[in-house]
């Protein structure tokens, strides 16, 4: 296999990793932005203007604590092959609707928060619209709206020389023990890769959680020199990426 060519990440690190969160669940506020406070850790969160009018202070907050509030639409629309009722499906979508749908999510957010979101997550991590013959990706429009769109459930880490910022992978991190997640950026530190990690809650549920105490060992690690890990946003880390490559 061909070697990776080397790329530069900030203070000699090895590896870059980011840490984001999808749907502005309840707990990522509650335990999970405490969690990460108590290392100095920036994480990414994508939100939907909807829920976060349910704790606007909250969110505020979070933002003013130097969180990154990316965009996840207005609807979080998924194909309606999920059982769980999706109204607003995708193969009835086109991508003009989706963008028009992304670009309001923004307004919304900026009159919200007073900052435009500049990363955005794939809800469900799908990126298509439409079926059959007309089945389009949506990756353009975002990449028109946005310096980076992160996926989900990819089974690659994102190469900084050549990654498409629209289309980053995400990597799961819902029930994963801390020892595998440390695996998993050593691994990417031996090409120098950057890491985007997902989870939705923060606490101890059966389901699509992280725990409290795996996040904050997790951030420790991140954060202790010795690792080598540059740790930061999405928006952070693809800047740095968008800005060092040629041209």
């Amino acid at each position: 296999m061909a070697a990776i060519p080397p790329f530069a990440w900030p203070r000699g690190a090895r590896v870059a990793v980011s840490l984001s969160f999808d749907d502005a669940r309840p707990s990522q506020l509650d335990q999970g932005v405490p969690a990460l406070a108590r290392s100095g850790t920036r994480a990414t969160f994508y939100v939907s203007p909807g829920r976060v009018e349910e704790r606007l202070a909250d969110w505020r907050q979070a933002l003013a604590a130097g969180h990154e509030i990316g965009n996840h639409s207005l609807r979080h629309t998924c194909s309606g092959n999920f059982v769980w009722g999706v109204r607003n499906v995708l193969e009835n979508g086109t991508v003009e609707q989706m963008e028009e749908e992304l670009a309001e999510a923004n307004r919304r957010l900026r009159e919200l928060l007073e900052v435009t979101p500049v990363t955005f997550a794939y809800p469900c991590g799908q990126t298509f619209v439409g079926r059959g013959v007309n089945r389009r990706s949506y990756v353009p429009a975002v990449a028109r709206l946005f310096l980076a769109g992160r996926g989900f459930r990819e089974e690659f880490q994102n190469r900084p020389d050549f990654c498409d910022l629209a289309a980053l992978g995400g990597t799961e991190m819902d029930g994963v023990p801390f020892e595998r997640l440390v695996a998993t950026i050593e691994q990417a530190a031996a090409h120098g890769l950057w890491v985007v990690f997902v989870g939705h809650d923060v606490s101890n549920l059966p389901r699509q959680c992280v725990t409290p105490e795996t996040l904050e060992r997790l951030c420790a690690w991140c954060q202790d020199p010795a690792h080598g890990v540059w740790i930061d946003t999405v928006a952070a880390v693809a800047t740095h990426v968008a800005a060092a490559r040629p041209g």
